[in-house]
């Protein structure tokens, strides 16, 4: 039997729900983590009609992109399509989780599938986040070293980029008196001892903090282990806002406009000045990402792709870089793609179904 907690933690693995923006509101919105679990139907927004069509097709679970709830909901009388939907889903015992800014910030997350249905080479977060890393220093019996390192790693501490099982030690002696009440595991109450210690040190996603230290207290000898934790400033090459990529072949602007066009199925690209040159680097954020900018034109993009672009912020490609908005939903529409690819890997005893509404609210004329 699984439970709608159990979609929830996987989703924790793959795009740590505590990574979200501070504004946003992605997890459990609505529903209960204990439900037992009868079909799944992915969307990027969820709407009335999309709550219908999962009654429809027997699904009790939403996983949607954009959280339903955004604002906050004062009153729940059915005065605007966010109250309607919410009162259907009560109705109809439909839960609701979603999914956002974490798997916008994650390296595997909106992005990357982004960059794969363009076809790009080397991708890279476009804005690393710097203010999201630890660093754990630990101090342990060398004989105990094997475990506990072995423990942290299985928990993604270590991970730095491109590289697992990452770490740094170092052996040195440790002092320690044991005071009466104590239970040490190794020494005497009231006597000094000396210990051959090794210091480990391991760089963790903050997220991942509470794992970490459970790991660590469950798989140290001492009664009372020493440790610190250190904020640390280097950026989280895994973890931050938008991408950056390369063609196999550079490719003519208007060539890779077309290109864009065709992918993403857009009706319209509003795009700055054509700059007479090739396009190679690409930089890229699904969503509105016009802060993402002066970051695209700092790592030298030939052009900058995203949505949700202000008439006078096309000023700013002084041009530089080209920018592109596809449009938002155009620029997020394949997320639902990722979500039922990353829920069908791992549960196969009920259906993940795409959503065949489209909830896009622009049309064009």
């Amino acid at each position: 039997m699984i439970l709608v907690q159990d979609i929830l933690s996987h989703l924790e693995q793959l795009a740590p729900f505590r990574s979200q923006e501070d504004y946003d509101n992605s997890g459990l919105l609505i529903g209960a983590s204990t439900s037992e679990v009868k079909g799944v139907l992915v969307c990027l927004d969820c709407t009335e009609k999309v709550v219908l069509e999962a009654v429809r097709l027997g699904c009790n679970l939403i996983v949607s992109h954009h959280p339903l709830i955004f604002k906050g909901v004062k009153s729940l009388t059915g005065k605007n399509y966010v109250e309607r939907t919410i009162i259907l889903c009560v109705q109809n015992n439909v839960n609701l989780i979603s999914i956002h800014t974490n798997l916008d910030n994650s390296i595997l997350g909106v992005n990357a599938e982004i960059g794969k249905r363009i076809g790009l080479k080397n991708l890279q977060i476009l804005d690393p986040k710097s203010d999201a890393l630890l660093k754990l220093e630990v101090f342990v019996p060398k004989e105990n070293l094997d475990v506990l390192k072995s423990s942290l790693f299985s928990v993604g501490a270590g991970n730095i980029g491109n590289y697992q099982e990452c770490g740094f030690f170092a052996e040195g002696a440790g002092t320690f008196r044991p005071k009466e009440g104590s239970n040490p595991a190794v020494g005497q109450i009231d006597e000094l001892s000396h210990v051959q210690e090794i210091k480990a040190e391991f760089i963790l996603s903050k997220h991942i903090q509470q794992k970490v230290l459970s790991a660590m207290y469950a798989n140290h000898p001492y009664e009372e282990v020493a440790y610190n934790l250190i904020p640390i400033v280097n950026k989280n090459q895994t973890e931050g806002a938008g991408m950056i990529g390369e063609l196999h072949e550079e490719m003519d602007e208007k060539k890779f406009l077309y290109h864009i066009k065709e992918v993403f199925g857009c009706k319209v690209i509003r795009h700055t000045e054509l700059l007479g040159r090739s396009v190679k680097k690409v930089a890229f954020c699904g969503g509105a990402g016009d802060f993402l900018l002066p970051v695209a034109r700092s790592k030298n993009a030939d052009i900058y792709i995203t949505s949700d672009f202000k008439y006078h912020q096309f000023f700013d490609s002084e041009q530089q870089i080209l920018i592109a908005d596809i449009g938002h939903f155009e620029s997020e529409q394949f997320t639902s793609n990722l979500i039922i690819e990353l829920l069908k890997k791992k549960f196969t005893t009920f259906a993940v179904h795409l959503t065949g509404i489209n909830t896009n609210p622009i049309n064009y004329f």
